[in-house]
């Protein structure tokens, strides 16, 4: 087993910081540029092949049509919104389809998503590049190459979390889209504990442990500093 949770390729697509606009809705997270930016160093002295996409790079757009190999780091906020009444609309989605399913009502925001959301109402987002990925869209990434996906979302920033049904959407869509291996969280999270327990993920990880491994040492590392499990507890590794 150990061996199948080794990472082959070495290449990485890091996605952070976007810059989301608008009224201020969606608070800017500098915490995650921190982030990106040591992880790619640490790569890169491993002579990873390293793709960084920050501030108004860190597009819809370009992660729909990228192809990404190797690992797929995304750090910016998850979003869900919890069931809605029929005379709203979620994100300009008509109530009634996104009732139906939870895939259109959870996603990652990307540049533009504060101008999206505030400007929502008038406009249909199910299939756009206003920054807001779906998970119903994100089922159609080409991830066949992707070994590890991690979405670092650091905090539901609109809506609440209801029944896990976001984390859910999100789970589904990024393994049928062909990810291999997944780390995601399940509650809000806090900024600065989250990019301590990446660091120390990815120097456990390129130190030739297998992802399950470098996993459990983070935790166990970021448990000293922080004993509360809602610091440490959050993320969880998923596989088909």
């Amino acid at each position: 087993k150990s061996e199948t949770n080794l990472l082959k390729i070495k290449k990485a697509s890091l996605y952070g910081f976007p810059t989301y606009g608008g009224s201020g809705r969606v608070p800017s997270l500098p915490g995650t540029k921190v982030e990106i930016t040591g992880i790619n160093n640490l790569l890169k002295v491993k002579k990873y092949n390293t793709a960084v996409f920050l501030s108004e790079q860190a597009t819809e757009k370009q992660i729909k049509e990228a192809r990404p190999e190797g690992i797929l780091h995304i750090a910016t906020h998850g979003y869900f919104s919890p069931e809605t009444k029929q005379t709203n609309d979620v994100f300009g989605i008509q109530a009634m389809t996104a009732t139906e399913n939870p895939m259109l009502r959870s996603g990652l925001m990307f540049s533009g998503a504060g101008i999206a959301i505030d400007g929502s109402r008038s406009q249909d987002y199910s299939g756009n590049n206003e920054g807001l990925l779906t998970a119903f869209e994100a089922t159609n990434l080409v991830l066949d190459n992707t070994e590890l996906v991690v979405l670092s979302a650091c905090e539901t920033a609109v809506g609440e979390v209801q029944s896990g049904e976001g984390v859910y959407g999100l789970q589904r869509s990024f393994l049928s889209a062909g990810a291999k291996s997944l780390i995601m969280s399940l509650w809000k999270v806090d900024d600065n504990a989250t990019q301590q327990l990446m660091t120390a993920f990815y120097q456990q990880l390129l130190a030739g442990k297998t992802i399950d491994l470098a996993f459990r040492e983070a935790q166990l590392q970021l448990r000293k500093k922080y004993s509360e499990p809602y610091f440490w507890g959050a993320f969880v590794i998923i596989r088909k």
